[in-house]
């Protein structure tokens, strides 16, 4: 698979068919069945949108790595090198094979998870909550990475709701509810559920330790189940 010119907006069916290294017809298939975003020219040309080509080599490029290796790969956000340590000295003993990708600037993790397209994405519990905010938000604005499901401390996830609904509507996993202010309590907590974003507990008890690996588990099924 070949890196798609950034200049270009689109691409004929021809060059598409060489940037994913498939056939004329396979092309005209994926766009039949919506896998392609494309229009025809007046002169009846197809004109294939470079987004929905990256979109396709991204899944591809994650779809061959996970069959090479077999590895669950997180892309992981800490505020202290410390932490880091720690997870992988948890992870280390799992029947889960972890591949850890990790920053310690949320910057730069955000550029890596639309580069990587990460199984997983979690975010230390340590990162101050503006900044969490920040990070959720545009994970689920970016259609890279909005289906990607998201490890976030639990008592975060309990102060703020509002960023998990929002989260969730961004990408398409939770229907806008414009009148959930006006709910009872009870049906906040079932609008406010987004299954792309998991809690997992913070503290560093032996207990917090063996369900870390379960939470990752769930996080991958939710994953294919809203892919």
């Amino acid at each position: 698979m070949k890196a798609i010119n950034q200049a270009a907006d689109y691409f004929s069916t021809r060059q598409s068919a060489k940037i994913l290294q498939v056939s004329l017809g396979t092309v005209q298939k994926m766009v039949e069945v919506g896998e392609l975003i494309a229009w025809k020219t007046y002169g009846g040309h197809r004109r294939i949108l470079a987004a929905s080509l990256e979109k396709q080599l991204t899944r591809r490029k994650q779809l061959m790595r996970q069959k090479v290796s077999g590895n669950c790969l997180v892309m992981a956000i800490f505020r202290r090198i410390e932490n880091r340590e720690e997870l992988l000295e948890i992870c280390r003993d799992w029947t889960l094979k972890v591949d850890l990708l990790w920053s310690l600037d949320s910057l730069e993790g955000l550029m890596q998870a639309v580069s990587s397209a990460p199984d997983l994405i979690y975010l230390d519990a340590f990162i101050p909550p503006v900044e969490q905010l920040h990070i959720i938000h545009y994970l689920s604005k970016n259609e890279l990475t909005q289906r990607i499901p998201i490890l976030v401390d639990e008592g975060f996830a309990q102060l703020h709701p509002g960023v998990i609904q929002l989260a969730g509507e961004n990408s398409g996993v939770i229907q806008p509810q414009p009148s959930a202010e006006n709910a009872s309590s009870a049906q906040n907590q079932d609008i406010l559920k987004n299954p792309l974003i998991l809690g997992y507990p913070a503290d560093n008890s032996q207990t917090t330790k063996q369900q870390l690996e379960q939470i990752f588990i769930e996080g991958l099924s939710k994953k294919y189940d809203w892919a």
